[in-house]
């Protein structure tokens, strides 16, 4: 049996933690012993993680940003205790603390996950700087580094990142979770009150700059000036302030009767079905993104801008934009409405199959154990 060692900060909603949980339920529990460690014991995904049987979940209790050194060494102690054969981490700041006390713990084999691409550093504080920097300077110390992007491989690697076991492995979608299912997606219409005339769109996105809600609303703007028959939607949540300059700018475009505020939603599946069009308007930063290959599952199409692996992810089925441009945004709308006129089945069918064929679970299951098999 192979002792694998999860570390993520936390396990609040979003695609790290999403894949981290996915990846748990779907190893061979013959062959693996799963042990996952949170900095913090926060996050709705931890009650999931749970309830898979055999799954031990450990709080390392870090009680702030500069809990460090007490922190590395309860979970240097920790490992030496455990002893696992592969420490598996997620994002910077575990990829830090693993390497060091997983070097320190004598680790068998250490692994980095990193998930972004073309960061915008500028809009992050200092510390956000200083560690992208560290983990370009200590990136060829990890046995190897798994990206979820062929954007975020080459990201990484312009800043400075050197390691000869790069892997490119895309997110992994439970299609079984995310299906088409029309009566889950009237069911959450009414509740917004929408008619199946209504063409909606919706961005479901924590409310943050790199995921471009101004140019949603912008677009949004542009799209109802020629087509009364549209509303939007947003999902999604995020810091106070932010989130208040993106209710202002709603006014501000004359939104107020157009946009539907729908907040961290649970039934996630239900949500997409109820969408026509699902957009992703990243600006910089995005990987690889779970929202448009979840929504693809539902069978429905996507608009997105051209960051990341989006354009892989969308293929033939999806219309790409430039980033930061209302006006393309509102064209690849108007394109994709007539597309679902011309002929809505078969879009959709199409976007669910690409989904099942290149993106679902067990892909990326069977790649991302073919990679640990080989470290040992």
């Amino acid at each position: 049996m192979i002792h694998l060692f999860l570390l993520i900060r936390s396990l609040n909603v979003g695609g790290a933690e999403r894949q981290l949980v996915e990846l748990v339920k779907g190893l061979d529990k013959n062959i693996f012993i799963i042990t996952v460690g949170v900095f913090y014991h926060e996050g709705p995904l931890i009650e999931e993680i749970k309830d898979i049987h055999g799954i031990n979940v450990i709080s390392l209790n870090k009680r702030g940003r500069w809990d460090i050194i007490r922190f590395v060494f309860r979970f240097i102690k920790l490992l030496i205790t455990l002893q696992p054969d592969i420490l598996y981490s997620f994002l910077p700041d575990a990829n830090l603390v693993g390497l060091i006390s997983g070097k320190i713990a004598r680790v068998k084999q250490i692994v980095w996950g990193v998930r972004a691409s073309n960061m915008d550093t500028s809009r992050y504080g200092w510390l956000v700087r200083v560690s992208l920097r560290l983990s370009a300077f200590l990136s060829r110390f990890p046995d190897a580094i798994i990206a979820n992007s062929y954007v975020g491989r080459s990201f990484h690697e312009s800043i400075g990142y050197s390691n000869k076991r790069f892997y490119v492995i895309h997110n992994g979608i439970n299609a079984e979770r995310f299906k088409p299912d029309r009566n889950t997606g009237t069911r959450v219409r009414a509740e917004w009150g929408i008619d199946k005339k209504t063409v909606l769109i919706g961005i479901v996105a924590r409310m943050d700059p790199m995921k471009g809600h101004p140019t949603f609303f912008k677009a949004a703007q542009n799209l109802i000036q020629r087509h009364n028959d549209v509303c939007f939607v947003c999902v999604g949540d995020g810091p106070v302030d932010y989130k208040e300059k993106l209710y202002l700018l709603s006014e501000e475009l004359g939104l107020r009767d157009f946009v539907i505020w729908a907040g961290l939603r649970s039934d996630m599946p239900a949500m997409y079905n109820a969408l026509d069009i699902v957009t992703s308007t990243s600006s910089y930063g995005e990987g690889f993104s779970n929202v448009i290959a979840e929504a693809m599952a539902c069978g429905v199409p996507c608009v997105v801008t051209d960051v990341g692996d989006s354009t892989i992810i969308v293929g033939e089925t999806g219309i790409v934009v430039p980033p930061k441009d209302p006006q393309a945004l509102a064209d690849g709308w108007r394109s994709m409405m007539k597309r679902l006129n011309d002929k809505s089945y078969s879009i959709k069918e199409m976007a669910r199959a690409r989904i099942v064929s290149h993106y679902n679970r067990e892909i990326f299951i069977q790649k991302t154990t073919k990679v640990f098999l080989s470290l040992l």
